[in-house]
């Protein structure tokens, strides 16, 4: 794929050619009716036309420049054999807003590995400039610890992260943990076993596993206990060794849950620690042990800590719009 600029300053219209080397690619670029390029027109502003293997770009200089560096990563993913649907197109827009991201889109350009994460059941690859560099800490850190609101992938990636490593043998088990408390709820007594009273604070670890395994594999691992899922009352005691441990809903830990969870961890192991700091459900006047814990660790060798934002939500577009108003500068305030 080639292009050709006409040289414009910031602010002033300029008009773009891209040639793209492989066409018969390109109705999957453009998506069916052209949807793909009239997502891409709509959200940036420009103006995109298409004759043959070429596609020419008008507009601002800078989202010209936006809208050729999306239709650069999304043909890029095409070849690599990812599905391009909105969701891709909208944080392929996010992403190249993003200028911490050009180091890994040139990394790429020259046919280095590409960042992702394989599972069984798919191939997951960052949807934010932020999630590429968690999705980086978790392939590298000891111990990581992923803030930020609702939306942004912190579980689900280190799910799959966990999956990936117990499926290629570099961990022997995956643990997934929650604290058993109520969003701001008091549900009294719950009905069955044990498994049946923790198994609806666990729900969400479980659809993010049955997302990247097979049904029959998570069934049988959960029964061999190569993956455990398990309230963080039951981590007590333990020493985790050879595992991939991941630590959800941390803002509801008190301190005392925290130091007790982090010193659980053991030889060959990975720990992933995940929370909202910003929607703590334990009862007042409680501690979150997960700002406790950061406030301590972060600087430790070995650990990392990653900040998401509403700008890195992956679900509807909406819901980030959500977040901004419920904790941005205009919120309203109790």
């Amino acid at each position: 794929m080639s292009r050709k600029s006409a040289p414009a300053r910031s602010g002033e219209q300029s008009r773009t050619e891209i040639i793209f080397d492989r066409p018969q690619l390109l109705p999957q670029l453009f998506g069916q009716f052209d949807q793909n390029l009239v997502a891409i027109e709509n959200r940036l502003g420009v103006y995109i036309t298409a004759r043959g293997d070429k596609v020419g770009l008008d507009g601002p200089a800078d989202n010209v420049a936006m809208a050729r560096d999306v239709l650069h990563d999304l043909y890029r993913r095409i070849q690599r054999g990812e599905d391009v649907d909105a969701g891709l197109i909208d944080a392929a827009i996010a992403m190249a807003a993003e200028p911490a991201l050009d180091g890994i889109i040139k990394r790429e350009d020259k046919a280095e590995p590409a960042i992702m994460i394989r599972t069984r059941k798919k191939t997951i690859v960052p949807r934010s400039a932020m999630q590429a560099h968690y999705m980086g800490e978790l392939a590298r850190r000891d111990i990581i610890f992923a803030l930020g609101p609702a939306g942004t992938g912190k579980t689900y990636l280190a799910v799959a992260q966990a999956v990936s490593q117990l499926i290629t043998g570099s961990v022997q088990r995956l643990i997934l943990s929650r604290p058993a408390v109520e969003a701001g709820e008091r549900l009294g007594f719950l009905p069955g076993d044990m498994k049946d009273k923790v198994d609806p604070y666990l729900r969400p670890l479980y659809d993010a596993l049955y997302d990247c395994l097979p049904a029959e594999q998570v069934e049988r691992r959960l029964a061999s206990g190569e993956i455990e899922v398990a309230p963080l009352a039951f981590m007590r005691g333990r020493t985790l060794a050879d595992a991939f441990i991941i630590l959800d809903e941390a803002q509801n830990t008190t301190v005392p849950q925290m130091k007790m969870f982090l010193t659980r961890f053991g030889m060959n192991s990975r720990m992933v620690v995940c929370g909202d700091p910003k929607q703590v459900d334990l009862p007042p006047p409680g501690t979150s042990g997960l700002a406790d814990a950061v406030a301590r660790l972060e600087h430790v060798d070995g650990m990392s800590v990653v900040r998401f934002t509403s700008a890195d939500v992956v679900r509807h577009p909406i819901v980030g719009r959500i977040v901004d108003a419920y904790e941005g500068p205009d919120a309203i305030r109790p």
